[in-house]
């Protein structure tokens, strides 16, 4: 197995005396998809925002490819290969396609100070991207990225993160406001990443779309890492029960029945 792209090692966050995240030791590696899940409120968005520089951890390591460092900023993340991608995929409705796929990095043209948008080359790569992963109906970069579906909005955010050399795609709750075909067509675009060799973090509490794409499954609660598994070794049930706190609900319901007695009916 290839070395680790992105490991967090015991990074804890904490917000004055609110501890968001507390040991959490995770390792990304690339052609997997690792599936963060849990509930709201599990420190999945806490998380999240560390490992794309939003947030320096209070305490533990951030190492890429072996070597520790710290992100100051998103742009350092995006420096060394780390892509966020959040719901709806952080398009801007009210621009193009085209400026939406090369915004902060537009293509440009002629000479200083008359150097200009090169609109037809923008246009001409975001089509091609998007057609890559499968978005065929678009087929002009001057149309409106608010036009596009809730996953074609994704898959544009998706195409330009792979086009700009995104090692580790973070994808945070992707499929949460989609209806079922859409839904499908974001967890296709996910197992293309995969083989092209990226790793993902697929965030989510969705446990069936996790598991049909996931070789690796880490659930928090409570901003701690409840359980840690590959693909195979948890069924959909005990993860399902593991996130609605099904373990405690047990020991709770023990203690009571060994302080009460059991529960007689009429």
């Amino acid at each position: 197995m290839s070395a680790p792209i992105l490991q967090l090692s015991q990074v804890t966050k904490s917000f004055g005396t609110n501890t968001a995240l507390a040991g959490i030791s995770l390792e990304v590696n690339p052609g997997e998809v690792l599936c963060l899940l849990g509930d709201n409120g599990a420190g999945k968005s806490t998380l999240i925002k560390v490992l794309s520089g939003v947030h320096k951890p209070s305490s533990g390591t951030v190492a890429v490819d072996g070597a520790v460092t710290t992100f100051n900023s998103p742009k350092d993340a995006s420096a060394l290969g780390v892509a966020t991608v959040h719901q709806y995929g952080g398009t801007f409705p009210l621009m193009s396609v085209s400026r939406n796929f090369f915004v902060g990095r537009e293509p440009t043209k002629g000479f200083w100070p008359f150097r200009r948008f090169d609109k037809k080359t923008a246009n001409e790569v975001s089509v091609a991207e998007l057609q890559k992963l499968g978005i065929t109906r678009v087929t002009d970069g001057n149309r409106l990225a608010g036009s596009l579906s809730g996953g074609e909005r994704q898959s544009l955010a998706i195409a330009r993160a792979v086009y700009f050399g995104a090692r580790v795609l973070i994808l945070d709750e992707p499929t949460s406001a989609l209806g079922v075909k859409q839904s499908t067509h974001v967890l296709r675009l996910i197992m293309h990443a995969r083989a092209q060799g990226i790793a993902v973090v697929f965030v989510t509490h969705n446990v069936t779309h996790a598991m049909a794409v996931g070789d690796r499954f880490a659930v928090l609660i409570h901003g701690k890492k409840a359980d840690d598994f590959r693909k195979g070794e948890r069924t959909r049930e005990q993860i399902t029960d593991l996130m609605a706190g099904g373990e405690a609900m047990a020991e709770l319901e023990a203690e009571l029945a060994e302080l009460t007695g059991p529960i007689r009916t009429r």
